[in-house]
């Protein structure tokens, strides 16, 4: 939840009881997460808002270790659901969109460069999409689960070749 609703975030904010928690502790990548989700269905002080059920809080401390020196930080995020669950339940959704999103943006950033494109002319911001849209499923419907070496893959094989994609469809399907 973002500030771009008039007067929710802080209403959640300033009215959040919690009901019900889970605590995870991740570690990997250098790093120690401490996440502890929260969920409220007592929306007293709430303004009305269509659907409205759940409201969560998460709460992450981050222990990140670099040349000897451990970097604390620390974040509280909300949602709203319209469902009831529990904090358990929600902690596991979470924390799966946000492994998705990392996951595509991820290969849209690093894999094909989607970051550093200078493309800002309308009609060709589209159609790259499309064009990288077309290129991860293509790699993933051959079979492929890392797309940066589906990637190198295919750019060895236009360097060999020095033709036109045909060639890689013929080569990649033996």
């Amino acid at each position: 939840m973002k500030g771009n609703q008039s007067g929710l975030l802080k209403a959640v904010e300033s009215n959040f009881i919690p009901t019900q928690s889970d605590y995870q502790i991740n570690k990997g990548h250098g790093r120690i997460e401490k996440r502890t989700v929260s969920i409220c269905q007592k929306l007293d002080g709430i303004p009305d808002f269509p659907g409205l059920k759940t409201l969560i809080r998460v709460e992450s401390e981050r222990h990140i270790y670099r040349a000897n020196i451990i970097e604390v930080s620390t974040e509280t995020r909300y949602y709203i659901a319209s469902f009831i669950d529990t904090a358990k339940a929600f902690a596991q959704r979470i924390r799966g969109y946000w492994g998705v999103e990392n996951k595509v943006h991820y290969v849209r950033d690093v894999t094909q460069g989607e970051d550093a494109s200078r493309i800002r002319t309308t009609p060709l911001i589209q159609s790259w999409a499309i064009a990288r849209n077309l290129a991860l499923n293509l790699y993933r419907d051959i079979g492929f689960q890392n797309m940066a070496q589906a990637r190198l893959l295919i750019l060895c094989v236009f360097q060999e070749k020095k033709s036109c994609s045909f060639h890689v469809v013929i080569i990649i399907s033996k």
